[in-house]
């Protein structure tokens, strides 16, 4: 699984951000291309601990075997729910927005080893290598609903 600690995954995922223009037509879902950097922005923000969210109830999500299968073996559906705080914010200008999520995604290189990690809202306690292959999938997963 690709991982956001591995320098060549971060790089082609910078590159996919990079080729992304405001023209960008969604090809599903209902945000368009800026709220989509800044959802992402704000899901990287959410993992390094800056962007607090609240805990969501129930605890089957939580148990090693669900929390394997959605981070690491199943596609995410288009429609997946996602943590309210990381649809709030509205987007900067679009290159002002692109840079802070390519800051973001290279930050992980910095924080890869850190002890310890924020509570995911859905998922619970993650490890640093769980955060690295979420990251890349959260972010695999927008820029494919744009076609990057």
């Amino acid at each position: 699984m690709p991982t956001l600690a591995d320098a060549a995954t971060r790089d082609a995922i910078i590159a996919r951000i990079e080729r992304l223009t405001p023209a960008h037509a969604r090809v599903w879902g209902k945000m368009t291309i800026a709220q989509m950097m800044a959802h992402l922005s704000d899901g990287m923000r959410m993992a390094y601990g800056d962007l607090p969210c609240a805990p969501k109830k129930g605890w089957l999500i939580k148990t090693p075997l669900v929390k394997w299968l959605a981070i690491d073996k199943l596609q995410w559906p288009q429609g997946t729910p996602t943590a309210p705080e990381l649809l709030a914010r509205t987007s900067e200008p679009w290159e002002e927005e692109r840079a802070q999520l390519i800051a973001l995604v290279r930050r992980f290189e910095r924080e890869a080893t850190r002890p310890s990690w924020p509570i995911h809202p859905a998922f619970g306690r993650l490890s640093g290598a769980q955060w690295g292959r979420l990251g890349w999938k959260h972010l695999n997963h927008h820029l494919t609903q744009f076609g990057g």
